[in-house]
């Protein structure tokens, strides 16, 4: 299964491991930067308030006991909650956060 980040660069025919900006995300897909900083801010709420839900860095495995420095950091954990709220937005999939925002 590929990650956020793979499936916004494949369906931008961008290089698989193209890292975005909030500006580079909002001007591809017609998001309000508003909304996006948002989501990211949100993202890194969560990251603070439920800290078990962090994934493994690399297995991207979730609910794992460890130590936080072997999971994702809060800015790979927002930006990826960025990334799903897009694709799941353009892509017509069921959003499950950020309801609100769209």
């Amino acid at each position: 299964m590929p990650t956020n980040k793979q499936e916004f660069n494949k369906r931008y025919g961008l290089p698989k491991d193209k890292s975005h900006t909030l500006d580079s995300i909002s001007k591809l897909t017609k998001v309000p930067k508003k909304t996006l900083q948002t989501v990211y801010n949100r993202g890194s709420g969560a990251y603070e308030t439920n800290p078990t839900s962090v994934r493994m860095k690399g297995t991207f495995k979730k609910n794992v006991k460890a130590p936080m420095s072997k999971k994702l950091s809060k800015e790979q954990w927002s930006g990826a909650r960025v990334l799903s709220f897009v694709n799941k937005l353009i892509g017509n999939r069921k959003l499950n956060h950020d309801l609100d925002l769209v």
